[in-house]
């Protein structure tokens, strides 16, 4: 995005996301008390969007497996919240830490891959990954100074990690 369109782009609605983390986090306790687990829910906004969390959850049964129950549980609280508002939600779930510690990881992923190409100077394809895990792969190689794209059809959608 140039700067003028960021400059165009207008202020986040912070009341409307405030009612969408409201409305997810009575969707989550809901579901917290079918399942019978214990958990607190945490609400923010940052930048353009709602941040729910669940915390103080003892094991990864609402994670899964590389965070596909996660994923999942996301799109059904996203789901509950356009339900309400009839509005598109970009809410971003987390459980147990799981998203901070996998954004660390994917740094981590994104400036090593920079940096091989920047010694090779080949393009690097990195393993399909989640909308969410492109995304902080592409904002660490662009903060390494190069470019990336995401090739291929999800699920099996990857990140290239091109020279300058």
């Amino acid at each position: 995005m140039t700067e003028a369109e960021e400059t165009l782009k207008p202020a986040p609605d912070v009341d409307a996301l405030e009612q969408e983390g409201e409305i997810a986090a009575d969707y989550l306790e809901g579901l917290l008390d079918i399942a019978d687990l214990d958990g607190d829910i945490d609400m923010d906004v940052e930048g353009d969007r709602a941040m729910v969390s669940i915390v103080g959850i003892k094991g990864d049964e609402l994670v899964g497996a590389g965070g596909e129950v996660l994923e999942a549980l996301q799109e059904l609280t996203r789901l509950a919240v356009h339900r309400q508002t009839g509005e598109r939600s970009r809410l971003m779930l987390d459980v147990g830490g799981f998203r901070e510690r996998r954004r660390a990881e994917l740094t981590k992923v994104g400036s090593a891959a920079a940096d091989d190409v920047k010694r090779t100077g080949e393009p690097k394809a990195l393993k399909p990954m989640t909308p969410f895990e492109r995304k902080i792969v592409h904002d660490a190689v662009a903060a390494a100074g190069l470019r990336s794209e995401s090739e291929g059809e999800e699920p099996r959608r990857f990140v290239v990690v091109l020279p300058a």
